[in-house]
């Protein structure tokens, strides 16, 4: 479960030194303070709504999210989540968890962004995978050609051939113009070849 102050102060609202009944359950591990007035019970659980409320507006994508969707192979354990307006990246870590954000154009930021629930039916926000692909490839370093791009992909961040083949084209053409970025526009020339391609062997 995840608390701020206001909801700690009712749960133990009998005591009567709240705060230092706090420190205690904070020592004894029964709570684990992310940051100044936000706690969980339970990181493991709480992760992905700690990751929304921490610092807001934000949702989970970059690597986080291709690891979910099994675009990259490795195992993310931190939560990388983009947010706008934000003039360098922000961090939060402890030795319990660690929290990423990093910024995309305010235009794009809304698009393509899902609603799911944890195990305790409390919604957070994840970016849905061809979302969480553009939003990666805005913050890589920048390509023009789709040899480039390639080795981007497949050599460097070891995205899988299969799942990329998959995308919903139709999506990327939507927001692909929102991050005015040469990589992503390479990006979508060469996986709309790709898919087109598959397309046709299918056919035949």
């Amino acid at each position: 479960m995840v608390y701020d102050l206001a909801m700690l102060h009712e749960k133990y609202k009998k005591y009567k030194n709240i705060n230092q009944k706090i420190f205690l359950e904070e020592k004894k591990g029964n709570i684990v303070r992310v940051k100044r007035g936000l706690y969980s019970t339970d990181i493991d659980k709480d992760g992905e709504v700690i990751s929304n409320i921490c610092f807001s507006p934000s949702y989970i994508s970059f690597e986080k999210a291709l690891s979910y969707y099994g675009i990259i192979p490795e195992y993310v354990s931190a939560f990388t989540c983009a947010t706008f307006n934000k003039n360098h990246n922000k961090t939060y870590s402890n030795d319990k968890i660690t929290l990423y954000y990093k910024s995309i154009p305010e235009k794009a930021f809304p698009l393509y962004v899902l609603t799911m629930r944890n195990e305790d039916g409390i919604s957070y926000k994840i970016a849905s995978k061809e979302k969480a692909i553009c939003d990666m490839l805005y913050i890589k370093y920048p390509v023009r050609s789709i040899k480039d791009l390639k080795v981007m992909l497949y050599d460097d961040m070891r995205f899988d051939y299969e799942e990329i083949k998959k995308l919903d084209l139709q999506k990327l053409s939507i927001l692909i113009p929102y991050y005015r970025s040469n990589t992503l526009n390479t990006f979508y020339k060469y996986i709309k070849g790709e898919i087109t391609n598959a397309i046709d062997r299918r056919n035949n």
